[in-house]
């Protein structure tokens, strides 16, 4: 049976051990609003959205050296949305594979589901932030910057709000 979850997958051509490090290196692929750690397992972390009111509160839930680890939403505040807590307790979870030379990483988002209120905006969120920013961390070590996470966040306030976009 097909997952619902969200998920993406990206492919780099670095050995696994370096992917598994750089993921738990949240506040240079994620968001720099990042206070916690995510390395090992019973870490808690929590990522804030620039100056709003939008946190996450996470702990490292499962860990499997080189091979996968599971983040669980304890508390959150998706402010923008009527159940600003839909995220509490699902789950995210990162698969990391070697294959053909390079490493694959998967990601889901066990929970975030189509239907949910939040799925339009974190939809486009988790693909940037993973499709690109951890993308560009790892192939190339170039890490998140302040204007790119502005950017990122100015396009999904732009589909949170369709109706207040200039015509």
């Amino acid at each position: 049976m097909e997952s619902r979850d969200y998920q993406i997958t990206i492919t780099v051509n670095i050995p696994a051990e370096e992917a598994f490090r750089k993921i738990g290196e949240v506040s240079l692929w994620w968001t720099k609003g990042i206070r916690g750690q995510a390395k090992l397992l019973g870490d808690r972390f929590t990522m804030r959205v620039g100056e709003s009111e939008t946190y996450v509160d996470l702990e490292v839930v499962e860990l499997e050296p080189n091979a996968r680890i599971v983040w669980r939403v304890t508390d959150c505040n998706l402010h923008w949305i009527t159940n600003r807590a839909e995220w509490t307790g699902t789950r995210i979870l990162w698969e990391v594979t070697s294959k053909n030379g390079g490493t694959e990483i998967r990601m889901t988002h066990i929970g975030l589901i189509p239907g949910a209120e939040c799925y339009d905006v974190c939809k486009p969120g988790w693909d940037f932030h993973v499709g690109k920013s951890l993308y560009r961390f790892l192939a190339e070590n170039i890490e998140l910057t302040a204007e790119s996470e502005a950017a990122n966040r100015e396009a999904r306030r732009d589909i949170a709000a369709p109706s207040s976009r200039p015509r």
